[in-house]
């Protein structure tokens, strides 16, 4: 499709820009699963790379050819205009060149995500996009096979924990799963081992749980503040620790992925 060049906001097609929530663009009409917002070139591109559809893009300047290249193949509409137009639209300066409407993809069966797997992340109630985003980054620098996220754990296609994370929310697979319960039974019959992070007095010092790490390891984190959960605690086989010194308690949770995983993989 050609480059439109907008001189008003009147394009019903430029609703997805319009000052959107997250929450508001999950539940789009128009698209199976809603939408979400993919800022810059390089996280357009491993969105298409993962196989998801963008819907339109909103492209500035030298940004117009890239999306254009980067959506080539698919019949969407790239829409551009005046710096001072897209920022009443979007509410902020398109600093990162071009921002894409995406068609959120259908979330793969747990099942499917743990058949080949040998080390998963499991994020109980991260409830800050930021650390999320964050978690993914490092998981998935590391070397992560998947992320399963529980209920009230905030969604990896939410704006910032995309932009925080570079992109790579878009290439480890990762779906939600539901109560403690099922989360057991789901991992067991997979053949994992859980170890929870967390602070306990028969907790593991994270190398010697390395050195003698099961083949295939769950790893669960906890929100920040709060920890884990009784009932993550209880489902764990075993509760891990990260020493600390000069009387710090914690980490960061993303820190600790990226510790934690460093040490298992």
């Amino acid at each position: 499709m050609p480059v439109i060049e907008i001189s008003t906001l009147d394009d019903p097609r430029l609703a997805d820009f319009a000052h959107l929530t997250d929450v508001a663009l999950k539940k789009s009409t128009g698209s199976e699963h809603g939408l979400y917002i993919a800022e810059s070139l390089l996280v357009l591109q491993r969105a298409i790379a993962a196989g998801h559809r963008p819907r339109s893009v909103l492209a500035l300047g030298a940004s117009v050819g890239e999306a254009v290249e980067a959506t080539a193949g698919f019949d969407v509409p790239i829409f551009s205009g005046p710096p001072h137009l897209l920022e009443e639209l979007t509410g902020y300066l398109l600093h990162r060149g071009l921002i894409a409407s995406m068609h959120r993809p259908q979330l793969p069966a747990a099942e499917d995500l743990l058949r080949e797997a040998r080390r998963v992340v499991i994020l109980e109630n991260v409830a800050d996009p930021t650390n999320v985003g964050a978690i993914f980054r490092s998981v998935a620098a590391i070397g992560a096979d998947a992320v399963l996220v529980t209920p009230r754990c905030s969604d990896p296609f939410y704006r910032r924990a995309i932009r925080v994370s570079m992109g790579t929310v878009l290439q480890v697979p990762w779906t939600r799963v539901g109560d403690w319960a099922s989360v057991r039974a789901l991992l067991g019959a997979s053949g994992f081992s859980i170890a929870a992070l967390a602070l306990s007095d028969d907790s593991v010092d994270l190398k010697t749980f390395a050195t003698t790490a099961p083949e295939r390891v769950a790893l669960v984190l906890g929100a920040e503040g709060e920890g884990l959960t009784p009932e993550a605690i209880a489902a764990a086989d075993t509760i891990v620790r990260i020493p600390m010194a000069h009387g710090i308690d914690s980490l960061n949770v993303a820190a600790t992925a990226a510790v934690a995983m460093y040490a298992l993989v």
